[in-house]
């Protein structure tokens, strides 16, 4: 078994609760992932609150690869409002994902953390995509969302 942790910190400036209402709404997910994965909200969220709550599913079409598309269906697993919320992958392309989300307000915003823990399947053969593309590839999602944060969320005086 080869379980993979990637953590990443960002301060997001602007008022907490604003902050925290973004990231609570699952609608949002999509505004902060790689256009390439052509991330699609299957579940219809039009008729739920907009905001997480724990024991919810939420089903995605995403494609991680060209030509690979997947569903993939996660439960909120935790809510703790205005500070953290945990989801976990009930199916879809890992073995493992779990995936831990914390606010904690600072000067001028929120420091974010996002914790992920997965494991591909397949054994040597998963482990083996995973040194190879897999890794890279989710860094590379998490990369693009730091990005695209920093771009919904200027700082004051900024851009």
């Amino acid at each position: 078994m080869a379980v993979v942790s990637i953590t990443r910190v960002q301060t997001i400036p602007g008022d907490p609760s604003h902050i925290w209402a973004f990231f609570a709404n699952p609608l949002n997910l999509s505004l902060i992932t790689p256009p390439y994965m052509r991330f699609r909200t299957l579940t219809d969220l039009t008729l739920l609150p907009h905001r997480i709550y724990p024991g919810q599913l939420i089903e995605y079409r995403l494609r991680p690869f060209p030509l690979f598309s997947v569903r993939w269906l996660t439960e909120i697993m935790l809510v703790s409002e205005g500070s953290c919320f945990v989801d976990e992958q009930r199916s879809g392309p890992y073995r493992l994902w779990h995936h831990e989300h914390y606010f904690r307000p600072v000067d001028g915003g929120v420091e974010m953390t996002d914790n992920v823990t997965y494991e591909v399947p397949f054994g040597w053969i998963g482990r083996l995509a995973n040194a190879l593309f897999v890794r890279r590839q989710v860094e590379g999602i998490f990369d693009y969302r730091y990005r695209e944060i920093e771009r919904l969320f200027p700082a004051a005086g900024g851009q």
